[in-house]
């Protein structure tokens, strides 16, 4: 895998070898996420658009990628797609100054508050940068409630989190967590992953706010499905969440069962980190990639 990252970062592979992505990445431009959310919705499916890029390491990058969003939001009110926006706050800027983001989101919140959907969810990065996501989140949703975040399963801290978040009715995304991470900070078995994510769901299907479930687990779902209906929670209450390019039989088959599932969209110039994540988490995403290079 590390020689597979390094040839997908080299310029040469960017330039060449888009075509490997797009199950994953719906393109480098807003125009091409929005003709991708177009076919979603014509599914039954509604979507969340993130503009890839993280890692900011100077404040014109920070300001440009907040434009981007700035553009995105607009794009999708001109085009009438169903759509809301993600981001990731250290590409506003988080690692240069927490006030820098926390600007640069407020202004993003104004945006999206006019809006057909005005929601902006806020993605959770590594543990280094938990606690300042959170508290950017937390000083900005005091005044603007359109904002809303995720919280990683695996991590030990999570059920704090958790509590303080319901508190403050915010809506929360629940995901297992994808980065590595120590044992003291996370766990590490799949099935303590597991119990802990159900856990937390069940937490957020009794007591959350409009709670969006995350998660590719055909079993997780399953088990979610079945705990809602235990609980009597109906399906317009909370929403699964599932990464464009993955399980797409799956997404329009919980969404024909009447369940509400929006389609997480990433799309720009800087997909290649994200595109080796994909391949990272899923064996089978390796094994599509080397298909469509010995393809004829």
């Amino acid at each position: 895998m590390a020689l597979l990252e390094r040839a997908m970062t080299s310029p040469h592979f960017q330039e060449r070898c888009f075509f490997l992505a797009k199950r994953f990445v719906a393109g480098e431009t807003i125009g091409h996420a929005i003709d991708a959310v177009r076919r979603l919705n014509a599914d039954g499916l509604s979507a969340t658009l993130d503009f890839l890029g993280e890692d900011v390491s100077d404040t014109a990058e920070a300001r440009a990628s907040a434009h981007q969003t700035l553009r995105t939001i607009e794009e999708i009110a001109g085009s009438g797609v169903d759509a809301n926006v993600s981001v990731k706050l250290t590409a506003l800027g988080l690692t240069i100054d927490e006030d820098l983001a926390a600007d640069h989101l407020v202004q993003i919140a104004r945006h999206a508050s006019r809006n057909r959907d005005p929601f902006v969810r806020v993605d959770m990065e590594g543990s280094g940068v938990v606690d300042a996501t959170l508290r950017v989140v937390e000083r900005v949703s005091s005044n603007h409630d359109n904002v809303g975040v995720v919280l990683q399963a695996y991590l030990r801290r999570t059920q704090r989190d958790l509590e303080r978040a319901i508190a403050m009715r915010r809506r929360v995304r629940m995901v297992k967590g994808a980065y590595k991470e120590p044992p003291a900070i996370a766990y590490q078995e799949m099935a303590e992953i597991r119990r802990c994510y159900l856990k937390h769901t069940r937490r957020l299907l009794t007591e959350g706010h409009y709670p969006a479930i995350a998660t590719h687990d055909v079993r997780l779902i399953e088990r979610v499905i079945r705990m809602a209906e235990e609980l009597g929670v109906t399906k317009d209450r909370f929403e699964f969440q599932m990464l464009y390019g993955i399980r797409t039989g799956t997404q329009r088959r919980l969404a024909a069962s009447g369940h509400r599932v929006r389609v997480y969209v990433p799309f720009g110039s800087h997909w290649a980190g994200y595109f080796y994540r994909r391949l990272a988490e899923r064996k089978e995403n390796v094994f599509f990639v080397l298909q469509s290079l010995f393809a004829k």
